[in-house]
């Protein structure tokens, strides 16, 4: 995240731009705040399920001392919300207080219905919910959850573990706790509500256009890039290897490796063309979290 100010060579149009992009923001948030909310009103608490993360730890602490949950979330939330504003710029706090903040109010003044009784349905639904209210509230600029902050600042130093990893470990630990404090079966049921919410919020994040990076070496690269263009519309990148074989990697003659990136829909269609030119052809394929510029992108401009 850039925090940066400003410069003058932002231009007129940024300006304009700028009140539609934070009230878009407030948008996302503002739907991922009632998302969560409905997934922990809705389905959770009656259960007595938990989330992962400050907000599971909130919900632990509940469930032993009977306080109220959104003050405990909301308290819980402030030391991180400190992290974020030294850490990761104003803007970004900013935004996360309210999401966080919001959340406690809508959770102690909103009523939801209770759902189901299903305890499968539960689980799976309520992380659904809360997933989709996380992933609504990061593309506003936000969190819902103290947690990404700690993870991201501490991964920042401990260059071994990524955020992801470093989730997983606290939400272990957590998840460790329930089963002391809930049981072994809400903790179990808790864990699934986890899962399902992480998913959810990655197809919130990425989307259904979720993009896959292709390596493709074959002594007929020149043909694959001419189907990729062609026939895809994608645009791809050459460039020279040399292949590599025996047990000291004695080096075969040069070739060119193509390489493109594709959205997971057209990924089928990828590897369709690859085998029907060179059904040998030697294709690794890995996600990438983002992309800009290109042909990627233009698709959304027509």
């Amino acid at each position: 995240m850039d925090t940066s100010p400003p410069t003058s060579s932002a231009g007129p149009g940024a300006a304009l731009n700028a009140p539609n992009s934070e009230l878009r923001n407030a948008g996302f948030i503002a739907a991922g705040v009632f998302s969560a909310a409905f997934g922990l009103k809705g389905f959770l608490l009656s259960s007595h399920f938990i989330d992962g993360g400050v907000t599971g730890v909130s919900m632990l602490l509940a469930a032993v001392t009977h306080l109220p949950l959104a003050a405990l979330i909301l308290v819980f939330n402030l030391p991180f919300i400190g992290l974020g504003l030294r850490q990761l710029g104003r803007k970004f706090a900013l935004r996360s207080a309210v999401g966080i903040g919001g959340l406690a109010l809508v959770l102690a003044t909103v009523p939801f219905p209770d759902v189901t009784h299903d305890l499968l349905l539960t689980a799976v639904f309520g992380g659904v919910f809360i997933g989709a209210g996380i992933g609504l509230a990061m593309r506003g600029g936000a969190v819902l959850d103290g947690t990404e902050i700690a993870a991201l600042l501490v991964s920042r130093h401990l260059t071994l573990l990524k955020v992801s990893d470093l989730i997983l470990l606290l939400n272990l630990v957590i998840f460790g706790a329930a089963v002391a404090v809930l049981g072994t079966e809400a903790a179990l049921y808790s864990m699934l509500t986890y899962f399902a919410a992480a998913r959810v919020l990655e197809f919130v994040l990425n989307g259904i256009e979720q993009y896959t990076g292709v390596t493709i070496v074959s002594e007929h690269s020149d043909a694959i890039r001419k189907a990729i263009t062609e026939n895809l519309g994608r645009g791809v990148t050459m460039y020279q290897g040399k292949a590599g074989y025996g047990k000291r990697g004695e080096q075969g003659h040069e070739r060119d490796i193509v390489f493109t990136v594709v959205t997971r829909l057209e990924l089928p269609g990828l590897r369709a063309q690859v085998q029907a030119i060179d059904p040998q052809a030697f294709v690794v394929q890995y996600r990438v979290d983002d992309a800009q510029g290109g042909i990627i992108k233009q698709r959304a401009l027509h």
